[in-house]
């Protein structure tokens, strides 16, 4: 059978792939995908099917409602070792993009955070985090309740950028706050009706909360660390096993809607698709601004300027790295959600099939890096890996610790953590 670069022009019968997803922005390439013709171009039809929440679309996938899935970067890793409820085993062959996440505060307790330490609001995320910091140290003196900090599900990006970003500042996740779970369309009305303190999730919701007057943004992804893959291309096994052809030609697919979506040529186009009600549903110059990386952090007005905040294509963003998975397990033994132990990692890196992806898209345009693993967060210089047909560009990556991660030593890396689950 022969692959998609193969069969281009072949008359094909259209294949339907029902895919679910949660309203956040970086489900954009999916939606390019079928809107924009990238996915017919291949003999594939997709159906959008939105969902509200993470849990859903893990069960939606492992009861075959849907075939794949816009999916948390760390939900294959979990669903291999057989995490969470009715953990299914899925993986990934190929990321949707890196960025988007935020760090956000409640505008309350930002205002009561300057107070503490003279926070003038151009305070970078450290800062920030240390300013947090004093103020938890001075509520506990004061015996007032802790802190409640929301996250997105146990198993997500979302939660351990934000224990990162915590920790990194000497606050204990799981003695100083109380972390909580809730979906990413629900954090808002969360924060506003004061059930939350604060929540880490993905674009839009974090700028809608400054927008509101209720919130003020803290720490973004590219702070914590940049180059992590934020959501991923979710795979049922039994639809990957019958239908080998259909998941390359939907790689191919989506590679090209990747490209598309990176390009600023075509994020008015971009933004006016993910504002329709059937995706996202807000405002399209919001989408807009966020796609050019033009946040708004306080709704006195305060923005930054985040160059690719959202990276759909660029520096390998669609690549599914080993050294990533081994990541994300490493955050899970850090934060006691499962113990190391040797025998997991083979389940780890079957979470992640860097193979596949390179097997569709061999012979194509698109830099394919050579090798499945890299030191990760290695500092301020670019990061080159070799790639068919000579080297490719990474960009800098760097953690906000400084701290490298060699994915040969996750004992060593985790020890190295003053803050950690004991």
């Amino acid at each position: 059978m022969g692959t998609p670069a193969q069969t281009k022009g072949r008359p094909t019968p259209e294949r339907l792939v029902r895919v679910g997803f949660i309203p956040l922005l970086d489900v954009a390439v999916l939606v390019a995908a079928e809107e924009h013709g990238f996915a017919r171009r291949e003999g594939i039809r997709l159906q959008l099917i939105k969902d509200v929440s993470w849990s859903n679309i893990r069960d939606r996938l492992a009861f075959r409602q849907f075939d794949v899935a816009h999916m948390l970067s760390p939900m294959p890793v979990a669903s291999q070792l057989g995490l969470g409820s009715n953990p299914y085993p899925c993986f990934t062959p190929f990321a949707l993009g890196r960025g988007g996440n935020s760090v956000t505060l409640s505008l309350e307790l930002y205002r009561e955070m300057q107070a503490v330490a003279s926070l003038d609001g151009s305070e970078d995320a450290l800062a920030n985090a240390h300013a947090l910091k004093a103020l938890i140290d001075r509520r506990r003196h004061e015996g007032r309740k802790p802190l409640v900090f929301a996250m997105t599900y146990p198993f997500s990006s979302h939660n351990y950028e934000f224990r990162f970003w915590l920790a990194a500042a000497g606050i204990d996740p799981d003695s100083d706050v109380i972390m909580t779970v809730v979906p990413p369309p629900l954090t808002v009305d969360a924060m506003a009706a004061r059930a939350i303190d604060g929540f880490c999730v993905n674009a839009p919701w974090n700028m809608i909360a400054v927008e509101k007057g209720v919130g003020r943004i803290v720490a973004t992804k590219a702070d914590i660390w940049p180059s992590a893959l934020e959501k991923v291309l979710g795979v049922s096994p039994d639809w990957a096993e019958k239908n080998p052809e259909n998941l390359a030609r939907l790689i191919v697919a989506l590679d090209a809607a990747a490209r598309w979506c990176d390009d600023p040529h075509n994020h008015h186009s971009l933004a006016e698709m993910l504002s329709r009600p059937a995706y996202v549903g807000v405002a399209p110059d919001l989408i807009l601004r966020l796609l050019k990386g033009e946040i708004l952090v306080d709704p006195n007005g305060g923005t930054r300027l985040i160059k690719n905040y959202l990276m759909f294509h660029g520096q390998a963003a669609n690549f599914p790295w080993i050294s990533q998975a081994r990541w994300i397990y490493s955050q899970m033994v850090r934060w006691g959600q499962v113990a190391h132990d040797g025998a997991c990692l083979a389940q780890v890196e079957a979470a992640y099939r860097p193979d596949i992806y390179r097997s569709a898209l061999a012979g194509s345009a698109t830099p394919v890096p050579a090798i499945d693993s890299k030191v990760e967060g290695v500092g301020s210089s670019s990061t080159v890996v070799p790639a068919a047909g000579g080297h490719l560009s990474l960009g800098t990556d760097a953690f906000i610790d400084q701290r490298a991660f060699d994915p040969s030593d996750i004992p060593g890396y985790v020890s190295g953590f003053a803050i950690r689950a004991k």
